[in-house]
Formats: C-alpha cells, sequence, structure tokens
C-alpha cells in the first residue's frame, strides 16, 4: 500500500474511521489509516548502539532516517524471529514519522466510532495501551496508542509543561474549558499544563459522546452557553464519537454554535487540516504543541 492508493474517502464529521488491521503473534491490531503513509516488506536495520529496547534500529526510506519500532517488544512480550509476513508500516503523526514492526498486515476495515468500545481492566498490562476495542465475528481488534508507544521511548516527544513556564503567572480560572480526550496520560498532561498557564476551571470527558450529552444538558437549561462554558478542546481519535463529528454537533445546533472549538490532535497536518475546517472548527493544533494551544485559547477567549 502507498500514500497513493491509501487515500481517504471519508467525508468530514461522519464519526467514522478506516483502520488497518495487523497482527502480532495471535493477537489483532488497528491502526487508523490517517496515521499510515505506506505499507512495505522489511529492509535491512541499522542498529543504533544503546538505543531504548523497544527500537530494532533504523532505516532509510525516501531519503528520510527513521526508527523502527518493534511493536512485538513495545507490548511486553520476547522478540520472535522475522516471519515472512512481516511488515513495515511506515506512520506519521505528532510532526513526526516513524516506523512500526509487525508480524502481519491483512486488510482495512471501515467502522463507525460509536462501535468502538473503551477497553476494561480484562486486558492485564496492556490497558494503557489499549484505546479502543473493536468487536467482530472473528474475533476483537485493539486500537493501539502509538503516541504512548512513541512517548515512552521518546518523551521530549510528548507534551512539555516547560513551554508554559515562560508565561509567568497568570489567572484564568473564570473561563471554563471543556476537554475530550481518552487517553489518561493526556488528560493529566493536559490538566497540568493548562493549569500553568492559568486555565484551572477544566471539565474532563473520555470521548465526544459524553462531552456532546453534557453541553446539550447545559443548553437546555435556558443560560446563554457562553455563560456555562467558554470553549471546548477536542482530540479527533476517540470511542464513541471523534472530535471531527463532536465539532460538527457543535456548531449545527443553533443553542452551541457561538462556542468555540479547538481540536487537539496529533493527526493534525496540511493534508487533513482541511477536514477540521469543513466541520466548523474555530483552531486547529498538532500534538505536543502545547504553547500554540495555549496561545489559540487566549485569543479565543479573552
Amino acid at each position: 500500500m502507498s500514500d497513493k492508493n491509501m487515500g481517504i474517502l471519508l467525508e468530514s464529521g461522519t464519526n467514522e474511521l478506516e483502520i488497518v488491521e495487523f497482527t502480532i503473534g495471535e493477537n489483532k491490531f488497528g491502526i487508523n489509516v490517517i496515521k499510515v503513509k505506506e505499507i512495505i516488506n522489511p529492509v535491512k536495520v541499522t542498529k543504533i548502539p544503546h538505543s531504548h529496547p523497544n527500537v530494532e534500529g533504523i532505516i532509510e526510506i525516501r531519503g528520510a532516517v527513521l526508527p523502527v519500532i518493534n511493536i512485538e517488544k513495545a507490548l511486553g512480550s520476547s522478540i520472535s524471529e522475522q516471519g515472512l509476513n512481516d511488515k513495515f508500516i511506515v506512520a506519521e503523526f505528532n510532526k513526526i514519522k516513524v516506523v512500526f514492526h509487525v508480524h502481519s498486515v491483512s486488510q482495512i476495515h471501515r467502522i463507525s466510532w460509536n462501535d468502538i468500545e473503551k477497553p476494561s481492566e480484562m486486558y492485564q498490562g496492556l490497558e494503557s495501551l489499549i484505546t479502543g476495542v473493536i468487536k467482530k465475528e472473528d474475533g476483537m481488534v485493539l486500537l493501539l496508542d502509538f503516541e504512548k508507544i512513541v512517548v515512552d521511548i521518546n518523551p521530549a516527544a510528548g507534551i512539555n509543561k516547560d513551554q508554559i513556564k515562560k508565561l509567568g503567572k497568570r489567572e484564568r480560572s473564570d473561563k471554563k474549558i471543556m476537554v475530550a480526550e481518552d487517553s489518561p496520560l493526556l488528560r493529566k498532561l493536559i490538566h497540568d499544563t493548562l493549569g500553568e498557564a492559568g486555565y484551572s476551571n477544566l471539565e474532563f470527558f473520555e470521548n465526544g459522546k459524553d462531552a456532546f450529552h453534557f453541553l446539550d444538558s447545559l443548553a437546555s437549561s435556558g443560560n446563554p452557553i457562553r455563560q456555562e462554558i467558554q470553549m471546548v478542546v477536542t482530540d479527533i481519535e476517540m470511542p464513541q464519537m471523534d472530535g471531527h463529528h463532536l465539532t460538527k454537533r457543535i456548531k449545527n445546533d443553533t443553542r452551541l454554535s457561538e462556542l468555540p472549538v479547538v481540536i487537539f490532535s496529533s493527526l493534525i497536518t496540511d493534508d487533513l487540516r482541511h477536514k477540521g475546517q469543513q466541520v466548523g472548527a474555530d483552531g486547529q493544533v498538532s500534538k505536543p504543541e502545547i504553547g500554540e494551544l495555549v496561545g489559540l485559547i487566549d485569543r479565543l477567549i479573552l
């Protein structure tokens, strides 16, 4: 598969996504097609001394030198010998490119975020790396938190509170911001970082569906929505309802449409920015640019 024949055909805000299904051992996993640049057969990897144990080494592809992460190792298993069906998934998100080594790639599925369930504690040891569960007739497909896999290797790739400290002491607690983000790790980081920027009055939701129900209940009270909430910050990839669909629902509701919505996601790229524009987002910021997010909040909320 390449960029050319993996084009996304989905309209913005439909609450659907396409995933590439791959395997590690007997287990099936999925990655959002939007993150996938291409899928190639394994090539020779140059090992790097003293690198993270999950990193096999580096490869050169199309003039770029990219790290190769062994997903089997990242999931806590010992690395098995390379098989005939092994593949390299070349991915891009959070403004970085990386290669994931998997055992096989099977097919692409189009599904609704509404059919993706939140993982439970039954996935012993894996729950921190699973963002959603898709139940199918031939078994379950688990969606992995690829951002966390990368940040565990390179913490600098994640949200950095130091970007905010240079702003100095600020008081913004009279401004209430609603945040929709499914990752517990990122909810904590966003909480701490926006708090550092003075925005301590935050309401968090694990998915767009819960967030919209909350807004709907506030709007039903009859008070102008901006008296209750001053802004919404949302991720894109979330079970039940994604951030594009949440934004579309807000902007299409006359009671809520004046509410500023900022999409804060690893999927914000020049090629995909139009999707957020189509659903009416007031701003879009790529993770992990938290300083840029705070600057945008300042402009839209004050």
